[in-house]
C-alpha cells in the first residue's frame, strides 16, 4: 500500500506546515528532500554518539569517521589495506583516511605492518582490541538497550538497512553521472 506524501499526512498539513522549499515542490521531491534532511541530521547525531561513546572508554578525541575506521580495521579480525578501508567505508578521500590512521596509530590503537610493494596493512593493537570491546559494551548498555525497548524496531532497522544500501547505490550512480556531465 502506497503511503501518503509527507505534506498530505494529516497533522502536518492541518497545522499549516509547508514542506516545500527550493529543493522540493512535488510530493516525490518533498519526500526525497525530507529523507535527505533526516539523513544529514542522523549522520551528525551518529557522529556525536560515536565520539562520545569512544571518549567514555579511552582518552582519544576522535571524530565519528575516525571511530568507524577503528572498528572497520578490527572487523573480521583481519588486517586491512588503505584500499580495503576506502572501499568498506565508501570513501575516496585517501589523505583524510591516512590522517585518521596516523591518529589511531599515535593513540596506540592501530599498528601499521608491511612496507612499499609488499603491501601495507593495518591491524588493531591489544589496546585497540580492549577499546573496541569496551566500546561494544557501552553500545550494548546504552544504544541497543534503548532500541530493544521499541516494539517492532528490529524489523524497521532491517528494512532501513535495505533501503539505505539501495540509496547508497543510487547516490553513487547519480554522482558518476553528475561528474561525467559537469559543466567546464
Amino acid at each position: 500500500m502506497a503511503r501518503k506524501p509527507l505534506q498530505d499526512q494529516g497533522d502536518a498539513s492541518e497545522k499549516g506546515l509547508d514542506y516545500r522549499w527550493h529543493l522540493a515542490q512535488s510530493p516525490l521531491e518533498i519526500d526525497t528532500t525530507e529523507l535527505e534532511f533526516a539523513l544529514m541530521r542522523t549522520f551528525e547525531g551518529f557522529g556525536r554518539w560515536q565520539s562520545e561513546c569512544l571518549a567514555s572508554v579511552c582518552d582519544l578525541s576522535a571524530t565519528g569517521p575516525e571511530n568507524a575506521m577503528l572498528h572497520v580495521i578490527r572487523m573480521n579480525e583481519r588486517p586491512k589495506t588503505i584500499k580495503d578501508l576506502a572501499r568498506l567505508t565508501n570513501r575516496d578521500d585517501i589523505p583524510n583516511i591516512q590522517y585518521s590512521l596516523r591518529k589511531l596509530i599515535a593513540a596506540g590503537l592501530v599498528v601499521r605492518k608491511g612496507a612499499g610493494r609488499s603491501g601495507v596493512t593495518y591491524e588493531v593493537t591489544e589496546e585497540g582490541r580492549r577499546v573496541t570491546e569496551d566500546y561494544g559494551a557501552v553500545r550494548r548498555r546504552l544504544l541497543l538497550a534503548a532500541i530493544q525497548n521499541l516494539p517492532g524496531f528490529s524489523e524497521r532497522l532491517a528494512e532501513a538497512t535495505r533501503t539505505l544500501n539501495l540509496l547508497s547505490g543510487l547516490y553513487e550512480e547519480v554522482a558518476r553521472v553528475a561528474a561525467t556531465h559537469r559543466r567546464g
